[in-house]
């Protein structure tokens, strides 16, 4: 009778957890924190909107894009193809260095690509959601900066 219950036990406490989602404010608040708010002309309100868009402000996302032949990494989806370790490596980071929660490696790279002559453009998800959106400014609705 105990051998089932310290199994379940044991399988438990060894089990994966899964990935935190980071909140719209903390995710906002990590962003200005690093820099980005007005970075290259672009208001926090972008991006958080593109963190939203891209990852739904999971640090830790991964998405495989077989039609496009890439990978793409953490909070803003960066590709790998340009980007991180696994292509040309743009950003001198690895890609497994864009999954961390405090998003430190991300911001960097994410400036270095909005510096880039697409700007945000880079990212279409941006382009296709915020880029005209009349409505950033609920992005950062109650949240404490």
């Amino acid at each position: 009778m105990k051998a089932p219950i310290i199994l379940f036990l044991i399988s438990y406490l060894a089990a994966p957890t899964c990935p935190a989602i980071l909140g719209r404010c903390k995710i906002a608040k990590m962003l200005s924190d690093g820099g980005l708010d007005y970075f290259e002309g672009y208001s926090l309100q972008n991006w958080v909107c593109l963190a939203y868009f891209e990852s739904k402000f999971n640090p830790s996302a991964v998405y495989e894009n077989s039609r496009g032949g890439y990978m793409g990494y953490g909070l803003f989806q960066i590709r790998d193809s340009n980007w991180c370790d696994h292509g040309k490596n743009l950003c001198r980071v690895s890609c497994s260095a864009l999954l961390n929660p405090n998003l430190k490696a991300t911001i960097q790279c994410a400036k270095k690509i909005v510096k880039g002559r697409l700007g945000m453009g880079a990212w279409p998800t941006w382009s296709r959601n915020c880029q005209l959106s009349d409505t950033l400014d609920r992005w950062l609705d109650g949240c404490q900066l």
